[in-house]
């Protein structure tokens, strides 16, 4: 992959990458709506909405790759969720198909599962719990990552990024924290891994929380090299009680309303109580 195209271009997680990226690619072209500042000799920037199909189509010419980072990131009125993020993914791979491009990563999120507890393991192959309309856009993009697979041969990393702020902050983003060195690990082995087909991986530093197991990572080659704990400074609030008991926190409480419903992996009832 030498010409590889970001959407989010302008991000907080595309600033903390596009330094750690640069010296291994031909060229990177920033695609956002709000401008790029201080761009880098091998840089660009080109502005275009995700909704836009003819934009984007114009904007991934020339591409060998996608990292697709764009898009709306908390929580949001459906609306502009369908049209952002589910749409946007959608157009991102139309245009990808259109221009020939090989490889996309998408930026998917722990809250396509955020409704697993806390005591549970879980993997990527388990079903998907979105914990918001956030997270099932989420869904709706590693289900298109499939799709384009399947019908153009488009290979796919879906990265379900745990937490990617510059520290943790938190004892829950202690859990899930990336650090950006390992994010771009990740990203690397999406673009240029040649087993990968539509994967899907949870996107972690070298935690020490149990709430994900991932040996499909470990077995494409990632090596986490930061621990969240060694960054941690603690600044949040205590949780309330229906965001401690879940891995999506405070994404899980929004319309919540205080009972705890679990339901096993078949779908069935394990029980109903009040969260208090």
């Amino acid at each position: 992959m030498k010409r590889i195209a970001m959407t989010g271009g302008a991000g907080h997680i595309a600033t903390q990458l596009r330094g750690l990226l640069c010296p291994d690619v031909e060229h990177l072209r920033l695609i956002d709506i709000s401008p790029v500042e201080d761009l880098a000799d091998n840089e660009s920037f080109v502005k275009a909405d995700l909704a836009d199909a003819d934009l984007m189509k114009r904007a991934l010419a020339d591409m060998d790759g996608v990292i697709h980072l764009g898009g709306i990131a908390q929580e949001s009125d459906i609306a502009s969720i369908l049209r952002v993020n589910a749409l946007g993914t959608y157009n991102v791979y139309e245009a990808a198909r259109a221009n020939g491009v090989e490889r996309v990563v998408f930026a998917s999120s722990n809250h396509a599962t955020g409704f697993y507890a806390r005591s549970e393991t879980i993997t990527p192959p388990d079903p998907c719990r979105p914990d918001s309309r956030y997270g099932l856009s989420k869904c709706f993009g590693e289900l298109v990552a499939g799709f384009y697979y399947d019908t153009a041969g488009i290979r796919t990393l879906s990265i379900r990024i745990g937490n990617a702020e510059t520290y943790p902050n938190s004892e829950r983003s202690a859990a899930i924290w990336i650090s950006a060195r390992d994010l771009a690990q990740l990203i690397q082995i999406g673009l240029n891994h040649p087993d990968i087909a539509a994967a899907i991986v949870y996107g972690v530093s070298r935690t020490d929380a149990t709430w994900w197991k991932d040996d499909l990572a470990w077995r494409l080659g990632y090596r986490p090299e930061d621990n969240p704990r060694d960054h941690l400074r603690i600044e949040k609030p205590a949780e309330g009680t229906i965001a401690a008991y879940f891995q999506g926190g405070g994404f899980c409480e929004g319309e919540h309303d205080g009972k705890l419903r679990l339901r096993d992996r078949d779908g069935l009832v394990v029980k109903s109580e009040a969260a208090s």
